[in-house]
């Protein structure tokens, strides 16, 4: 038994311990948040102790996959904060050992391109930002090649392995470092924004200084032509969100003059670039149109410049990643509805043929061996969170490598399925619905509908449970859980994903109460006990549940969510990736459309009790945006709110305190809410959470 195993046995005890104590008085009665029904169901110290595979990459042989393994930091016991990355690396027989482990932060790893040292980038010892660092894949040191005066974001070996192009910021002025010094620390607002440059640099030349490509705008992405004289460059026109999300464009660069040699037009979102191993071609994902709100679709340009040809036309799904097998073909793993597949493709759209069909695991990513006849994946499941597996020529499915949580095999987890239905207007739509655990017959249960963000987003098949979002641990409480991909959602082709455009709170949101409708006619749900949760689109879905659709819902639990439009478009970061793939217009266009598409707009007939929890750092959706919601209801007075902040997090919380307090928030509201015999008047459970932190030995 592992150490890691010991601590969340030790910790599931305590987990329970908290959420059986933590009582309330409401209406004059104790109540108690209620435990799982069973002692070996999945709990919150669980989920917070969940590793995960972040990255994996094959050698060039086919005999090694490098990957990165997430450890976050364990409540109580680490010091708080995000969690750890390490460099692990599983051999095809499925023995995994350790490489650079601890606390540590590895990220952009590939392989040396002789196939026997594993690249990555960290900050380590005394670096002062983030390097390049090769570990020989047969043992020894990790050791720095290559560091900058800014931190390195990513970077691409060239063909022989001289030379790095690689990306880091410009530095900062001498003279504005001086005057801060000083105190002169005014922030000119997206003015004195740093571009990303593109450098070439000799590694194994201790005194070789990198050269900066004298390119325009910045910099998000860099590949080395396999003949070693070109770069394929990714460049925004400038290193604000809002035109990296939008407007990055490709373009084929000489590497020794710095010269764009020619460009390849694309419009929208932009996806991974490759190149083909002749150096002929570019395969890209990419959006279809300007208004295509996901990058998704398999194109192909020649190298030589010109448009893009979209060689999967009318997929009905998303390109998730791709890579080449030989100059004619192209693999990909896709999105399509619930599942996934692992497929390839010719460059002039012919010979498809599908490699894993929608049957297999959930694959997140894709790594080829040279030659393309072997390949890895960071895939999950409904049984576990994401691991490391690998395929052959040949096989029929992927092999499983890794195995980060062995407990997982003592937790009795809830059945989980894909579900159909239909929407009001007639359209089809899926979801996975997780059913409690210990499910009896002829019994109704309380329902937590939980909605993704984007909506450029969508819910696979897989490990579906993080510390948001209730999943098997609500499951365990006795809640069924469904996660809906509404219209709007990714994984169903470009017309699909452009069904919520111009449209905000309508047919999107209608498509949750259809869910509600349907699962109530299964007989699973009782529908007067649903309560809605998500966060930042589906923050925006849990506030209007709350507001517009209050009806519905007997509580919600909003996470950094929209609720002012007029106000979300005036001080967030992505205000044209708003207009272009979202609103469709400009809030001064009608003002009275955004102003109805707010929740804040029909507080007055809320009457949802609603827990509202925000990051104060978030850019993308300001805090205010919580604070104007809790405003309003608490002044009208009408329904339970709590607004909760977190100091120290953003669009989403990173560290392992935030996530463990969300965590227990969630399902306290709604076991106070759904499973309780109080109104929806009835005052909100104490503010205050008991952690249950673990006394020190004296």
């Amino acid at each position: 038994m592992t150490a890691n195993t010991t601590n969340l046995r030790r910790y599931s005890i305590i987990a329970r311990a908290i959420i059986a104590s933590v009582a309330f008085m409401s209406s004059g009665c104790a109540s108690a948040l209620a435990g799982p029904a069973r002692a070996d169901a999945l709990t919150p110290m669980h989920v917070a102790n969940t590793r995960s595979v972040g990255s994996a990459k094959m050698s060039p042989n086919g005999e090694h996959i490098a990957y990165v393994l997430n450890v976050p930091r364990e409540p109580f016991k680490d010091d708080n904060g995000r969690g750890w990355s390490e460099l692990h690396v599983v051999k095809q027989d499925g023995h995994s050992r350790p490489f650079v482990t601890g606390n540590v932060n590895i990220a952009k790893l590939d392989w040396t391109p002789d196939g026997t040292g594993i690249s990555f980038l960290a900050k380590r010892g005394d670096d002062e930002h983030k390097s390049l660092y090769v570990i020989p894949v047969d043992g020894g040191e990790a050791v720095n090649v290559l560091s900058q005066d800014t931190d390195i974001t990513a970077y691409s070996w060239s063909p022989d392995g001289k030379r790095v192009a690689f990306l880091a910021k410009e530095q900062e002025d001498k003279s504005e470092k001086k005057l801060k010094d000083k105190g002169f620390e005014a922030e000119i607002y997206e003015e004195q924004n740093r571009n990303v440059r593109v450098w070439i640099a000799s590694p194994a030349a201790k005194d070789d200084e990198s050269e900066s490509l004298d390119l325009p705008g910045s910099a998000t992405d860099v590949r080395w032509a396999p003949s070693g004289t070109k770069l394929v460059v990714v460049l925004a026109p400038s290193s604000r969100v809002d035109d990296t999300i939008m407007l990055k464009r490709i373009h084929i660069v000489d590497a020794d003059s710095g010269r764009i040699v020619s460009e390849i037009n694309s419009v929208g979102k932009l996806g991974k670039v490759a190149w083909s191993p002749d150096g002929k071609h570019i395969a890209c994902i990419a959006a279809e149109d300007v208004h295509d709100p996901s990058a998704g679709r398999l194109m192909i340009a020649a190298s030589s410049g010109g448009d893009l040809t979209n060689i999967l036309t009318n997929y009905l799904g998303h390109v998730r990643d791709i890579g080449w097998q030989d100059n004619d073909t192209v693999m990909y793993v896709g999105d399509e509805g619930c599942y996934t597949t692992f497929a390839k493709v010719d460059i002039d759209g012919t010979n498809r043929k599908t490699i894993v069909p929608t049957a297999g695991p959930i694959l997140r990513s894709l790594s080829l061996a040279s030659g393309g006849l072997a390949g890895a994946y960071i895939a999950e499941s409904p049984q576990h969170p994401r691991e490391v597996y690998t395929i052959g020529h040949g096989d029929k499915k992927p092999r499983r490598l890794t195995d980060s949580n062995p407990w997982i095999a003592d937790v009795t987890l809830a059945a989980q399925e894909v579900v159909t239905y239909r929407a009001r207007d007639g359209l089809e739509l899926e979801g996975i619905l997780i059913r409690p655990l210990d499910e009896q017959p002829n019994t109704r249960y309380p329902l937590i509908l939980t909605v993704h963000g984007g909506p450029e987003a969508n819910r696979s098949n897989g490990w579906v449970t993080r510390y948001s979002g209730g999943g098997q641990l609500a499951a365990a409480r006795g809640f069924a859980v469904f996660y809906a991909n509404y219209r709007g959602s990714t994984g169903r082709g470009v017309a699909f994903s452009k069904l919520s455009q111009g449209d905000y709170g309508g047919g999107e949101f209608n498509d949750l109460v259809d869910a509600i409708t349907h699962l109530d006619s299964t007989g699973l749900i009782d529908k007067n006990r649903v309560g809605i949760t998500g966060g930042s689109y589906g923050g925006f879905a849990s506030a209007w549940g709350a507001t517009k659709l209050t009806e519905h819902f007997a509580a919600a639990v909003m996470f950094v969510g929209i609720s002012d439009q007029v106000s979300k478009f005036g001080t967030t970061d992505i205000p044209n990736e708003m207009h272009k793939v979202h609103s469709r217009a400009w809030p001064w266009d009608d003002w009275d459309v955004f102003r109805e598409a707010s929740p804040i707009t029909h507080t007055p007939q809320a009457r949802t009790p609603i827990l509202i929890l925000h990051g104060k750092k978030d850019t993308r959706v300001h805090p205010s945006q919580s604070l104007e919601l809790y405003r309003y209801l608490k002044t009208l007075g009408k329904v339970p709110v709590r607004l909760v902040y977190y100091p120290n997090e953003g669009h989403g919380n990173r560290k392992a305190a935030g996530r463990y307090d969300y965590s227990l928030r969630l399902l306290r509201w709604m076991e106070h809410y759904l499973k309780t015999p109080n109104t929806r008047t009835t005052p909100p459970p104490p503010h205050e959470l008991d952690y249950g932190f673990p006394e020190e030995d004296e």
